[in-house]
């Protein structure tokens, strides 16, 4: 079994692939959760004999029902966290210092030392759990802004072990970074991995350029040497979606349906603009509604013939920042529809919800234009979920260039999102378009995305982290589930 020590390939991230539901009947069962990391990920840990440490959810004050177990023929390692933890290590340190810190400070972070040291203490034990299920010589693939300081703390337990690193957010400018008071145990936990890897060239150089500063390893262009002259290598792997099956989803009969029905449901618009995002302060949910209202203020859209949907999947609800960011958001939606709305024509749909994949790629099939605005984003994989979809070659995109996305779908109308009359250009050019204008670009866009998807991705991290020399396999221990 791979909780004694034999799985060849381990995964540690946030949380398992999995979500804990329960039946009308009361009785609790696992549901695999939606996204293109699982399903990239497990056709390759059934190939390794792998197994996936994350956390359940919740919050958990033992470990009684906290066995490894298999799910869907994929072996499980939960991570307990507690009450306290959640709140100092998830609500606290992740999401309340790291992410606001690595998106360009559009919040601002808090520095608290008791969360701190929730976060170190979480990220020990994962640690510790991936220590124990590896096998000898085996790859480890951490995951994201919750782990960074498990790869050196991975490497101290079992330093004979392949270990990479995949950020999923972007990583900041020395600048930023720096105020950091932890700076350099989180660049020394990064170092622990084999390769370090992020969506864009710039992350890689970003981090680079720290070692180098704060930490005082030599370092040239992508590799950083360490004194005991191991090598850590810092690149970009862009991750994406598996293309394939959204176009397969579109394109059924169910979805079609489904996407008709939402424009008559709409009321037979001549234009459906869409948004679709996390509820986050990142995404720049506020200045895109504010512009299309604008948009129709001014008359260059009708009520009558031209709607935004956006949809708000509710997240991280207990945290401040982020009830203050949706009651901002509800009173600008409920303002514009009370101003501008006419009785059956909303100027905008408001969906604070979250939805299936059959939903969202019937959504996308719906929208004439999609609108994805973030401040800043690692990547965003709605887009691509978009372009996927538009098997037809129509439709438009306009894109935030702040978004990683944009590096690859430059074919995008690209806009910045603090510039709010830079976005209403962009997103009328774009309901403007000519249809031989919009086949040009969402051409391209789909093949960027068919040729790179996510198989592509996990795949190629994979064959680099497999293909790095295998360390000393001395002092292999084991700590107890």
């Amino acid at each position: 079994m791979t909780a004694n020590g034999n799985a060849d390939l381990v995964i540690v991230a946030n949380r398992l692939p999995v979500d804990r539901v329960i039946e009308p009947d009361g009785t609790p069962r696992w549901r695999r959760s939606p996204g293109g990391l699982v399903s990239a990920l497990e056709p390759v840990m059934r190939v390794h004999d792998g197994a996936w440490i994350g956390w359940p959810g919740g919050a958990q004050e033992d470990d009684d029902d906290l066995a490894p177990f298999v799910e869907d023929g994929m072996q499980l390692v939960p991570v307990p966290l507690s009450a306290q933890e959640v709140e100092e290590f998830y609500e606290g340190f992740s999401n309340g210092t790291l992410w606001p810190l690595y998106h360009d400070v559009v919040a601002k972070p808090l520095f608290k030392r008791e969360w701190w040291e929730a976060y170190r203490k979480v990220n020990q034990r994962f640690a510790e759990r991936a220590a124990a299920v590896a096998a000898p010589g085996a790859m480890v693939w951490v995951h994201d802004y919750q782990l960074q300081l498990v790869p050196r703390m991975l490497r101290e337990l079992r330093p004979d072990l392949r270990i990479g690193f995949f950020l999923h957010i972007p990583f900041p400018p020395a600048e930023l970074f720096s105020q950091l008071p932890w700076r350099r145990a989180v660049l020394e936990g990064l170092l622990g991995a084999d390769i370090v890897g992020f969506h864009l060239p710039g992350g890689a150089q970003n981090f680079v350029r720290l070692v180098r500063q704060r930490v005082g390893h030599k370092t040239h262009r992508d590799l950083v040497t360490l004194p005991d002259g191991r090598q850590v290598r810092a690149a970009a792997y862009p991750i994406s979606i598996d293309a394939a099956d959204f176009e397969e989803l579109a394109r059924s009969p169910e979805v079609s349906r489904r996407a008709e029905s939402i424009r008559a449901a709409l009321g037979h618009p001549k234009r459906v603009l869409l948004g679709v995002d996390r509820l986050d302060y990142t995404k720049g949910i506020y200045p895109r509604l504010r512009a299309y209202a604008e948009l129709v203020a001014d008359g260059t859209f009708d009520v009558e013939d031209t709607v935004f949907v956006q949809v708000a999947t509710p997240s991280r609800e207990r945290v401040d920042e982020y009830r203050r960011m949706r009651d901002e958001i509800d009173m600008l939606v409920g303002r514009v529809n009370g101003d501008l709305g006419k009785i059956g024509h909303p100027a905008i749909s408001y969906l604070h919800s979250s939805y299936p994949r059959e939903e969202m790629a019937a959504l996308y099939r719906a929208a004439d234009i999609m609108v994805v605005t973030p401040y800043r984003d690692g990547m965003n994989l709605v887009c691509k979920e978009y372009v996927a979809c538009r098997y037809d070659n129509d439709g438009a995109l306009v894109l935030s260039e702040f978004a990683g996305a944009a590096h690859e779908l430059n074919q995008a109308w690209l806009v910045n999102p603090y510039d709010i009359n830079g976005m209403k250009a962009a997103i009328v050019e774009a309901a403007n378009a000519e249809p031989k204008e919009l086949t040009r670009r969402m051409k391209a866009m789909r093949k960027t995305v068919r040729e790179h998807d996510v198989d592509r991705w996990a795949t190629g991290f994979l064959e680099e982290l497999d293909a790095v020399r295998p360390p000393s396999r001395r002092r292999v221990r084991r700590p107890a589930i």
